[in-house]
């Protein structure tokens, strides 16, 4: 794309994947806000730097990030609205992120439209912090991580099985359990070695709404690694409350796989369907790897090429608009 700019970029892109006469419309259903600026507090981001992050180097965002970056990143594209995943605030300001996200709603209801909230499950006040979160319209579900182990190896061998805040923890799981009284669905993210034991307990939630984040974090494409996450991904898509985020393809340590990517994205969309599927951009965190918003949308369409406009719908915003319960104009 060398000496293009992002709008030719954009209609490059559209004419060479989109079937003709396409009009192509996004709810994108996952990415992040922050104000390094303002008020609130982002430890990950604003204090000691973790070198274990899990694309790599991740200094390139320790910058504020609100939807004037979003929109000079995602140039050229027609965007109806976003869906904000939590963003790893401080843990002591879970509701207070949600009113930091009302007031960017107030400037444009686009910006976002729905939010992903966080709560810690082995709180003791879970539930007025839920409450909390019921108060502010705009959220709609909860992602809240368990622990998970440091590798394939380790999960397979239960290093963290059973550990507080493990998918095997009662305590955590409990916690889980409420978010059914509040109508909130679960985010759940979870690296590839964790899914075939994550789906074990999505099926004990038949009436939440679960959205795998990621593809499912393939972040080993080894034979090996890829059958691990292809049994994880077809054991979540058996459960008909689960849906999945076709987003951030990005790789240890900060490697963006072309072909690659373009497989994962093939092989999501025919596990669980487009009807269940969603883009999502995973802002500003997506370009620590990839090129530009353009290369993930044409890294996105590629894999899901021959796809017809009912399904594109579903992909770039229906199912999106289905799951968080944004009223699209």
């Amino acid at each position: 794309m060398t000496g293009d700019t992002s709008s030719t970029a954009a209609e490059r892109i559209r004419a060479a994947r989109l079937p003709e006469g396409y009009d192509l419309r996004i709810l994108d259903a996952h990415h992040h806000f922050w104000d390094l600026e303002g008020e609130g507090h982002w430890p990950w981001i604003q204090d000691e730097y973790n070198p274990d992050f899990f694309l790599g180097d991740y200094n390139a965002m320790r910058r504020t990030f609100l939807a004037e970056q979003y929109l000079a990143a995602t140039a050229g594209w027609t965007v109806l609205g976003t869906v904000h995943c939590e963003a790893e605030r401080s843990r002591s300001e879970e509701v207070a992120e949600d009113e930091f996200l009302d007031g960017l709603h107030a400037l444009d209801p686009r910006f976002p439209a729905a939010v992903v909230a966080h709560a810690t499950f082995l709180r003791d006040d879970l539930a007025q912090v839920l409450a909390g979160h019921a108060a502010h319209p705009l959220v709609k579900g909860i992602r809240s991580k368990p622990v998970i182990a440091t590798d394939a190896a380790g999960a397979a061998a239960g290093a963290v099985a059973g550990a507080p805040g493990s998918l095997q923890d009662e305590r955590w799981l409990a916690g889980l359990r409420t978010l059914a009284d509040h109508g909130f669905s679960w985010d759940l993210r979870v690296p590839y070695y964790h899914l075939a034991e994550a789906a074990e307990v999505v099926a004990t939630i038949p009436g939440t709404s679960v959205v795998v984040n990621h593809c499912g974090l393939p972040l080993d494409r080894s034979a090996d690694g890829l059958a691990i996450w292809r049994d994880g991904m077809h054991r979540l898509a058996a459960l008909p409350n689960t849906a999945v985020k076709v987003s951030e393809l990005g790789l240890y340590r900060n490697v963006w796989n072309r072909d690659s990517n373009i497989e994962i994205v093939r092989e999501t969309l025919e596990i669980f369907g487009h009807s269940r599927a969603m883009f999502a951009s995973n802002l500003p965190v997506a370009t620590l790897t990839a090129p530009s918003f353009d290369e993930v949308m044409d890294v996105i369409l590629a894999g899901a090429q021959g796809a017809t406009p009912d399904q594109l719908d579903d992909l770039f915003h229906g199912t999106a608009s289905r799951v968080y319960r944004v009223e699209l104009p």
